[in-house]
């Protein structure tokens, strides 16, 4: 995950970048940060690029990327498929090769649509004066964009909001992942608006991309003021899509006998069947997707140190069943000499209010003891997770205990909770503000510091996780 920004202004003479702190997006990117500011003097625009790296395959690629045609690419994603990416080399260079190489929108759109796994991307077209960002399908990489009141900042586009920007935060949104976006720089120049061309991704049927593009035509135009011209038919989809009539088993001349021609020990049977094949084929699926995020990564120079090994993956473990299939997965597809961090997250529960009045209540001592016995041993941050998480890292010990499971315990109190809200968490999540974004916000935000306490030899101690893949 990369921090990727970019700033346009529709004029030439004084520009002023949007961001003047650029600590959220260097947090997303801790490897290398650059900037670059590239003016037309002919159209009078200017368009402020900053990149932030974090180092995941290949050599270390300090972005923005610039070729000597004057192209500029940022790019936040990790290419599974679709394009070909070697295991030493790094998918921004491979993504800036090919899109630079691409002569027209249909060779851009369907460069775009081959591409497998989470993006989004900011592409500058210097000979054509063209502006192409967006989000892969399921908007799985974060874009934001907010427009300006004036041609000195029209647009600025951001994997993250900074707190200098937060006062104009409702001018903030996502940028939709329903397609491609076009920004011709030169047309808006010269007439001081902004003038966007969205390709649609392509849906299966007519009535599927019929339904999106009106859908998005009479919602979202109303939130930005821009022109916005819409496309279709050259961006595919990368799904396919849900069959939306109920099949005929049979003919209508040969109507079903089912309880006549099919006995209890046949379903069963079937049943058993069609549950293996489902389960081996959902298996071999999910181990090669997790074989593709922790293959090929740059490993810790001091994997070994004066502490012990050093992890390059962790799971946000919470001992339920998707996490404890991730962490077997991993587990299969990671060599047995490397730990992996399972990064358990407890928000501190209040005492219960019975149990604080114990004392005050009437009647012998011997009828509370039970009572009192529960006070007593009361832990605040045993909560579910807690609980099933430590019972899923012994199933996991006693399934390969040859690996080494460091189970992080990441204790939050009420005080930190509201602290680290405040200072870092509302400002990552904006513009979404609903209570559940807050909570999952939160959640992720805690396990993925990885600041936690590991149990050693009976002991704990502070522990702070060097993965950079989190499952």
């Amino acid at each position: 995950m990369c921090g990727i920004c970019c700033t346009v202004s529709l004029t030439a003479e004084i520009f002023k970048p949007y961001f003047l702190d650029y600590t959220n997006l260097q947090r997303r990117g801790p490897d290398s940060s650059h900037q670059l500011l590239e003016t037309d003097c002919t159209y009078k625009y200017s368009c402020f690029f900053s990149g932030h790296v974090l180092h995941l395959r290949g050599q270390l690629t300090p972005q923005p990327l610039k070729d000597r045609n004057g192209n500029i690419f940022l790019w936040n994603g990790e290419v599974f498929g679709g394009v070909e990416v070697q295991d030493t080399s790094n998918d921004t260079r491979v993504m800036f090769e090919h899109i630079t190489s691409c002569d027209s929108e249909h060779d851009i759109l369907s460069l775009i649509s081959k591409v497998q796994g989470p993006w989004a991307f900011i592409y500058y077209q210097k000979e054509k004066h063209n502006l192409w960002f967006g989000r892969d399908f399921f908007g799985r990489r974060s874009l934001l964009w907010g427009f300006g009141d004036n041609p000195e900042v029209a647009l600025c586009l951001a994997s993250a909001l900074e707190s200098s920007s937060l006062t104009d935060v409702k001018q903030w949104h996502e940028v939709p992942a329903s397609g491609i976006f076009k920004f011709n720089l030169s047309t808006s120049a010269e007439l001081k608006s902004i003038h966007l061309t969205h390709f649609l991704w392509m849906s299966a049927t007519e009535e599927e991309q019929l339904e999106k593009g009106q859908s998005f035509l009479t919602v979202e135009n109303q939130k930005y003021p821009a022109k916005i011209t819409y496309e279709e038919g050259m961006l595919i989809a990368p799904i396919t899509p849900l069959n939306k009539k109920i099949p005929e088993l049979l003919s209508k001349s040969n109507p079903p006998a089912l309880s006549n021609s099919v006995s209890l020990e046949d379903l069963k049977m079937l049943m058993s069947e069609l549950h293996r094949e489902n389960t081996e084929s959902f298996i071999k699926v999910l181990s090669a997707a997790v074989k593709k995020r922790v293959s090929c990564l740059p490993k810790v120079t001091n994997l070994l140190t004066s502490k012990g090994k050093l992890a390059n993956v962790a799971i946000l473990f919470s001992g339920g069943i998707d996490s404890m299939m991730l962490a077997a997965l991993a587990d299969r597809n990671l060599p047995a000499e490397e730990p992996i961090d399972l990064l358990n997250v407890a928000f501190m529960m209040r005492q219960n209010a019975n149990v604080k009045k114990l004392q005050k209540k009437p009647g012998p001592v011997s009828q509370h003891q039970d009572d009192g016995m529960a006070h007593k041993d009361f832990n605040p941050f045993d909560v579910p997770d807690r609980i099933t998480g430590r019972l899923g890292w012994k199933e996991l010990k006693s399934l390969n205990p040859g690996r080494i499971w460091n189970f992080v315990e990441i204790d939050v109190t009420h005080n930190e909770l509201e602290q680290m809200r405040e200072l870092h968490i509302s400002q990552l999540v904006q513009p979404l503000n609903t209570v559940l974004d807050d909570s999952i916000g939160c959640a992720i935000w805690f396990a993925s510091r990885g600041i936690g306490m590991l149990k050693c030899n009976g002991e704990k101690k502070p522990y702070t996780s060097t993965s950079k893949v989190i499952l």
